[in-house]
């Protein structure tokens, strides 16, 4: 048997932001879910979005490229688009690519939250 490691997303409103909560592995198989959610949020309006990204084991660059599309899509509808990311081998993905520059990066929801525009 195959062990397939899907992605399981969750969302919910917190503090004037949708908190999407995303765990297990954003590659080129899971990565259109990713897409299709935050394409979802912003269509409904829901534009400043903390995507907690702790739960997530794996990120590959198809996943990157979701990120950053949801990104201009936001922007695009003035909203703003923030990562909760812990592990160091995922920060060292965005640190390599020179997304930590474009994303803001926070340890916690709470600080992803209460962080001012």
């Amino acid at each position: 048997m195959e062990d397939v490691v899907d992605l399981s997303l969750s969302t919910r409103p917190e503090g004037g932001r949708t908190v999407v909560e995303v765990a297990g592995e954003i590659d080129v198989y899971t990565a259109p879910k990713l897409r299709e959610q935050l394409a979802d949020l912003v269509d409904a309006g829901r534009n400043d979005i903390v995507v907690d990204m702790r739960g997530v084991e794996f990120l590959d660059s198809t996943g990157l490229g979701v990120l950053v599309g949801g990104l201009k899509r936001i922007r695009q509808n003035d909203g703003s688009m923030r990562l909760v990311c812990t592990q160091e081998r995922i920060l060292k993905i965005f640190r390599i690519t020179g997304l930590t520059k474009v994303f803001p990066i926070h340890e916690s929801v709470a600080t992803a939250v209460a962080a001012g525009d």
